[in-house]
């Protein structure tokens, strides 16, 4: 199921930042289709741990048969509870691929693609109960204006909402389709792939909680990695990339570090390359899903 769930983006790239040695432990915190995980597990040998988290219980279908390989089906926001519970305090790389798998994508009924006509679900945790149809049915006009701003950079997001407010009580929204008439129908001629995508993924990062879940796992793995550890993160856009760039910089999600009373920093990390790695262009030519992809890498101090 490997290939068709996900291909693993810059993976020569991701393996060389964990720079993993033979007996250690690490994260891999968005296993997903499991390409990368498997590219670290034959660098760690049978003496290391690697522990995977997916909140998706699809990607259980891809966990690797191997002694030494836990994945646990929860979000990578209580990464710090669940090595805990495996009497793990720290680890010595943390990785974490934060796009949408391909085949999250590509099946029609998880409601992620407005290429198909489908239930507006979205949910990454099909164990939830909030889809993205509810949050469009019961979410005020303000709260639909700042999650199309903020998560999508939706152009007209207030006059969008109150559009949208307004229909739902017409018609409730609940296929993808349903949404892509109603962007198309406020929108006219300027609604195109782009925007479709901007109203989808603000939709999805609501649902799912994705920013608010990024800090909380960014945090704890500057709890859980040893001095010297690396953290690896792949984000696909600039709200997730603006997250990660800050902490990985300041150690908070500001354009500051804190500081004590006496003026002293306190940072967690060193950031590894000041600018992200970009994919190479034969990458993208084979999977276009790489195209907005960076990579950061950060040391623990």
């Amino acid at each position: 199921m490997l290939d068709t769930y996900h291909i693993p983006v810059m993976l020569e790239e991701c393996v060389a930042a964990m720079a993993i040695t033979q007996g250690q432990n690490i994260v891999d915190a968005c296993y997903g289709g499991g390409g990368h995980a498997r590219a670290f597990l034959a660098k760690l040998g049978h003496s290391g741990k690697l522990i995977a988290f997916d909140q998706d219980s699809d990607a259980q279908k891809n966990a690797i048969n191997a002694e030494n390989f836990v994945l646990i089906q929860q979000n990578f926001r209580y990464l710090q509870k669940f090595l805990r519970l495996m009497q793990i305090s720290q680890v010595n790389a943390v990785f974490a691929d934060l796009g949408v798998s391909s085949y999250q994508i590509n099946t029609p009924e998880r409601g992620f693609s407005f290429r198909f006509d489908a239930p507006l679900d979205m949910r990454m945790n099909t164990a939830q109960s909030v889809s993205a149809a509810d949050i469009l049915q019961k979410k005020t006009v303000a709260e639909l204006a700042d999650i199309f701003y903020f998560y999508g950079e939706v152009p007209q997001a207030r006059k969008f909402a109150d559009f949208v407010v307004v229909k739902r009580q017409q018609k409730p929204v609940v296929s993808t389709f349903d949404l892509k008439m109603l962007i198309d129908q406020f929108f006219g001629n300027a609604a195109n792939a782009k925007l479709y995508a901007q109203v989808f993924q603000a939709l999805r990062i609501e649902v799912n909680e994705e920013l608010a879940a990024l800090e909380a796992f960014l945090e704890q793995s500057a709890q859980v990695l040893v001095p010297g550890g690396r953290l690896v993160v792949l984000t696909y856009h600039s709200l997730e990339d603006r997250i990660v760039k800050r902490f990985m910089k300041f150690s908070n999600f500001s354009t500051q570090p804190d500081k004590d009373m006496y003026g002293n920093t306190n940072l967690y990390f060193k950031p590894i390359n000041t600018k992200p790695i970009l994919p190479q262009a034969k990458e993208i030519k084979q999977n276009s899903r790489a195209r907005s992809a960076k990579l950061r890498i950060a040391q623990r101090i």
